[in-house]
């Protein structure tokens, strides 16, 4: 099996939720919960990508590893490429630091897809979702995927779109974890941000347009990212309902 390093990008600075990967969750703080999940893995090595000392500290402190990147890093792609460069592994997993309950099975699925034969460029999952949960929402980024289940595009807008008279099908959620062959990482963050990327302000619509392959993976879990003060209370309730 080829070897897999997990980073997690953690920035101090957030619009709407400032600190967040030092909020308490449970306890701990989130970050940690999100490198715990990483750890029980089937991953060889798991490292915080991170341009803030309480962060960079924090991590040490529960005994993770963390590297210090650049403040100027346009996104985290560019960062866990960084944290990266110098570690031996042939596959990397971006693994979102606001995701403190993304399932230890989903990432072990990402790592069986990239090790095994016609291992694809990049791999992702998806979740299905009803098209009223999910199309009035921006945030919630949707993707549709060919019968072989490769990307054909991601936005925020409800595709499908449903034509009046047209047949419905499921929208799917598009979680933010990212599974890279390494070389195919360090060739994307040399890539400059394409017309779709600009336009949806979606990073990984870049590799589509660079003809990157993504294999859209589906799971039925579910997992609660955090982007507000107000999901850190529903992660917390989650994760006492699972306790």
């Amino acid at each position: 099996m080829k070897k897999t390093v997990i980073a997690i990008p953690a920035r101090y600075g957030s619009t709407r939720f400032p600190g967040k990967p030092l909020a308490l969750l449970c306890g701990k703080p989130m970050i940690q919960h999100v490198y715990e999940k990483a750890a029980a893995s089937k991953a060889a090595a798991v490292v915080v990508a991170t341009d803030d000392q309480r962060i960079f500290d924090a991590v040490q402190a529960f005994g993770g590893m963390a590297v210090m990147t650049s403040p100027d890093h346009p996104s985290g792609s560019d960062r866990i490429c960084e944290a990266v460069k110098d570690l031996d592994c042939d596959v990397v997993i971006n693994v979102q630091g606001d995701e403190p309950l993304i399932p230890t099975s989903v990432i072990d699925l990402l790592i069986d897809t990239m090790s095994g034969g016609n291992a694809p460029d990049m791999a992702t999952v998806a979740v299905p979702g009803t098209r009223e949960e999910l199309a009035g929402n921006p945030n919630k980024v949707k993707v549709v995927f060919g019968a072989d289940g490769m990307a054909l595009y991601f936005s925020r807008s409800p595709i499908p779109y449903l034509r009046e008279g047209g047949e419905d099908v499921p929208l799917y959620l598009h979680w933010g974890i990212y599974a890279y062959q390494k070389p195919v990482l360090q060739r994307f963050v040399t890539l400059p941000p394409g017309k779709l990327e600009m336009c949806e302000k979606l990073e990984q619509l870049r590799a589509l347009e660079n003809n990157i392959s993504i294999k859209v993976l589906l799971s039925d879990l579910q997992s609660v990212g955090v982007d507000t003060p107000e999901d850190l209370v529903q992660a917390e309730a989650r994760m006492r309902e699972d306790a």
